[in-house]
Formats: structure tokens, C-alpha cells, sequence
């Protein structure tokens, strides 16, 4: 099938390139022509593992990208919109980008004769498909919906890091739908993924979506609060993990004890489902402790530290891995900025190293703090490491540099623990 998908971030670029590699002819849309040029010459944009080799190997075959929405739609059959929806401050989402897209496309629908499907992939909260995005598509098209187009929804699942084996491997796939026809369209454009299909209406498609993450969220948080009774009481929390997770009903997944959980989507759809809740006169009592545990683990760090080396003014402090966790480079609400910004309140100073994502932390802090190219230059003279983000290389790494060998591990992969004075942070 021949399909376009509107942006090109993680979601958009990663899923245009699953479908190529399904055989389906895509276009992939930005508005970003540096983005645009990147990707054509077989680049990606994003450090995803995987997705460049996939790009090199489809870009000017089946697989390309454009600046050229109209265009896109008028030579497609189905357009997935998989554009941002960020968090704004009070934790409602920022349509902005999702409406322009849709509005957009709209706008080339009028043009054309030819049925075509407009899959929603960007995370909206249940109904805004509905009572915003549908109105703005038949209002733009001056077409009615299921006459000349159809609309549904398609909520994304990817974890970044591994978000190329997840879409070529999808645990389930969830098509939400107001038409027959539109439903049919988009179970078959993935009629070639070895994946159960769930159908159902799109606002329950769009539920789904952030009832799976505010569950994840959860048990990160449900693991760590019991990771920081089991620290007081002298236990190994990833033994008590363990030894729960054999019960078949719990499953050893997402039970690792630590600094907790960030990225593009855990913070922004709980904090999206929290005030969604509160609208409606419902206070999500198990959500808002979710987020406050969650919170409290980058602090919970720095006491450690403290008791370790006594005020950290004036120290230097590496703080190894920027990235919300190994395997990108993304810093969206990672847990290694209030990390650091409780260290730079400190008076502490702060050297970082990631193997990804130094370009973007720069961004964030500037001349804040220092940066190395190495783990080793971040470690050298440093009075204390804090391995904040799982890269593989903080697993085995030499401390011999640093003036002391304060170590306070925040994901347990520390291995050489004996030549170091180590603490986890909730074990």
C-alpha cells in the first residue's frame, strides 16, 4: 500500500521505516527540510538502535521523505499522523501540532476523489479524536467523515531504545475505528506483522494506550517504594523482585528498583491522565502516588551521596548518563536533570558524560555544567559518581581517576563493586 506518515520523530520515522520494511511504499513528512534531507540521504535524525540500517536500506526504494504534505496525501492511501503532543505545565496536552496536521490533511482530501484512511497515531486523550480531531478534518475537507475518507486511531507502543524490533515485532496491535471499511484498511496494512489485532471504537483505542503506560508507570513506582523499605531494612530489593515476579500474575517486567522512569511518554500521559481525571471531578489518588514516588527517587540519590561524603559544595560530582535510559539519546524528562539540578542547588561541581546525548543535555544546561567525552574524564578528581542512565559501559568501568571512590549506582549494573565505596540507591 502506498502510505504517508506525518512526522518524523521517534514515532513517525520508526514507524514509516517498519512499513517499508513491510513491503509498503512510504513517504514520510516533516516540515524540517535539514530533517527531511538527513533522512533521504539514508541518515537518521534520531539515535535509535537499528533504524539507520533500515533507512539505508530503503531510502530511495520504497521508502522517502518529503516537506510536501499535499503531495503526500494525494499519492497515498492511508496517512498516519504521528506528530508530538507535548505536556503543558498544568499537564493537559499541547494539540497544536496534531491539529495543524490534521488540518493539513484536510486540506488535501479536498482535493482528491480517491478514498483514503487518516489513522491517528499521535497520543490523544480518549475522545479528542471525536470532539476535536474529526470536526477539524471535515471542516478543513469540506467533507464529511466516511464519505470520500475514513478515520481511526492506532495508538503507538514503542519503547525507545528497542522501538525498532518493537514495530517489527509489536506485542499487540490496537486499531480503533468509527467505519467497516476504515478498520479493514488499517488491519490490513499490517495484515504482514506476526501480531495479535484488538478492534474496537477509537475511544477506547485511545485509553488503552494510556491505561498500558499509567500500569507501567505504576510498577516501576510499586518496585521502587518497596526497593526504599527493603534499603532500610537491609534487603536485596532485586531478590524480593525475583522471588514476586514468579508468580505468573506479576511477571519479572518492569521490576527493576532505581531512579525511576522518564522519556516522551511516562510523565507526559500520566500527567495528561491525572488532569483529564481531575476535569471530570475524579481525583486519581494511585496516579498521584505514582508520580510522587517517582519524584523522590533523584533526591533519594543525593542523600545518599551526602552521607557518603559529607556537603557537596564544591565538589566535583560525576554524573554518568544524561538519556532517560541507554539505548537513545532522548533527555525528555529524564532523571538525570533533577539530579543535577538538586546538585547545582548543592553548589556541587557537575561533570556529566553519555554515550548519546550530550548534544541534547547541552541544550538544557549550557555552560551549567561540564561535559566529557569519556566516562573516564568524567570520572577524573571526582569526589563522587552517580550512574544515573543502564548504558552497557557504566557496567564495568575503572574508578582509579577519581580523588574519591564514592560510587552511588541508580540502575544496580555497577559490577566492579569491591574496589569502591558503593551504595545502590534502593538495595
Amino acid at each position: 500500500m502506498n502510505i504517508s506518515v506525518i512526522g518524523t520523530g521517534y514515532v513517525g520515522l520508526v514507524t514509516g521505516a517498519g512499513l517499508a520494511e513491510k513491503g509498503h511504499n512510504v513517504v514520510c513528512v516533516d516540515i524540517v527540510k535539514e530533517k527531511v534531507d538527513l533522512i533521504n540521504s539514508g541518515k537518521s535524525p534520531i539515535y535509535e538502535k537499528g533504524l539507520e540500517e533500515i533507512l539505508k536500506k530503503h531510502v530511495g526504494k520504497n521508502l522517502k521523505a518529503s516537506t510536501d504534505l499535499n503531495a503526500a496525501v494525494l499519492g497515498t492511501d492511508a496517512t498516519f499522523i504521528c506528530v508530538g503532543t507535548p505536556s503543558r505545565s498544568d499537564g493537559s496536552l499541547d494539540l497544536a501540532y496534531v491539529k495543524k496536521a490534521v488540518e493539513e490533511t484536510g486540506k488535501a482530501l479536498k482535493e482528491k476523489k480517491a478514498y483514503h484512511t487518516v489513522i491517528i497515531k499521535s497520543t490523544v486523550l480518549p475522545g479528542t479524536t471525536h470532539e476535536e480531531l474529526i470536526p477539524l478534518l471535515e471542516k478543513s475537507s469540506g467533507k464529511k467523515a466516511g464519505i470520500g475518507y475514513g478515520v481511526a486511531t492506532n495508538p503507538e507502543f514503542l519503547r525507545e531504545s528497542i522501538a525498532v524490533e518493537d514495530v517489527r515485532k509489536p506485542d499487540r496491535i490496537v486499531i480503533g475505528s468509527t467505519d467497516k471499511k476504515s478498520e479493514d484498511i488499517v488491519s490490513g496494512i499490517y495484515s504482514g506483522f506476526d501480531s495479535p489485532q484488538f478492534k474496537t471504537d477509537i475511544k477506547t483505542a485511545e485509553m488503552i494506550k494510556y491505561a498500558s503506560n499509567a500500569f507501567l508507570a505504576s510498577k516501576i513506582s510499586f518496585i521502587n517504594e518497596i526497593g526504599n523499605i527493603c534499603k532500610i531494612l537491609g534487603i536485596d530489593t532485586y531478590d524480593v523482585a525475583k522471588g514476586i515476579s514468579l508468580d505468573h500474575r506479576i511477571s519479572p517486567y518492569f521490576l527493576s528498583s532505581g531512579l525511576g522512569w522518564g522519556g516522551s511518554c511516562f510523565p507526559k500521559d500520566l500527567d495528561a491522565l491525572k488532569y483529564e481525571s481531575k476535569k471530570l471531578g475524579y481525583e486519581p489518588r494511585l496516579l498521584n502516588a505514582v508520580s510522587d514516588v517517582n519524584a523522590d527517587q533523584p533526591k533519594k540519590m543525593l542523600e545518599l551521596a551526602k552521607k557518603k561524603t559529607g556537603p557537596l559544595k564544591g565538589k566535583k560530582v560525576a554524573v554518568l548518563g544524561l538519556a532517560f535510559k541507554g539505548g537513545t539519546d532522548d533527555t525528555r524528562d529524564t532523571p538525570a536533570f533533577p539530579v543535577i539540578d538538586l546538585l547545582l542547588k548543592e553548589g556541587a561541581f557537575v561533570v556529566a558524560y553519555d554515550p548519546q546525548a550530550g548534544k541534547n543535555a547541552k541544550k538544557a544546561y549550557g555552560g551549567k555544567i561540564g561535559y566529557s567525552e569519556t566516562a573516564a574524564g568524567a570520572l577524573k578528581d571526582a569526589d563522587v559518581a552517580l550512574v544515573v542512565t543502564d548504558w552497557d559501559e557504566f557496567r564495568e568501568l575503572d574508578y582509579s581517576g577519581m580523588k574519591k571512590k564514592v560510587v552511588i549506582d541508580g540502575r544496580n549494573i555497577v559490577k566492579n563493586r569491591k574496589d569502591v565505596d558503593y551504595e545502590g540507591l534502593s538495595w
